[in-house]
């Protein structure tokens, strides 16, 4: 939700309804949980080798790591991690 709102505000995403609608419908209305960043992701955030650029995909990676998750991904740098990855 943190990069949604960060390019959102940047201008690269947009949505038809607007920020807020979409902000409320995946916290509140989604059957999805959000997970939030814990100190022991930052740990395995340490540890990543520096593959990937992008600080929130590298987020991602340490999240997905730390509690045994897949990642939902076409990108390539992504899969170069120890992590489980589908498209």
């Amino acid at each position: 939700m943190w990069e949604i709102v960060l390019k959102n505000r940047a201008g690269t995403l947009e949505f038809e309804t607007g920020l807020e609608d979409v902000l409320d419908e995946v916290l509140y209305r989604s059957p999805w949980t959000v997970l939030p960043v814990i100190s022991e992701h930052l740990l395995a955030l340490a540890t990543l080798p520096p593959i990937h650029k992008d600080p929130f995909d590298r987020m991602l990676v340490a999240q997905a790591l730390h509690e045994n998750l897949t990642i939902v991904t076409t990108d390539e740098d992504i899969a170069k991690y120890a992590v489980p990855t589908l498209w």
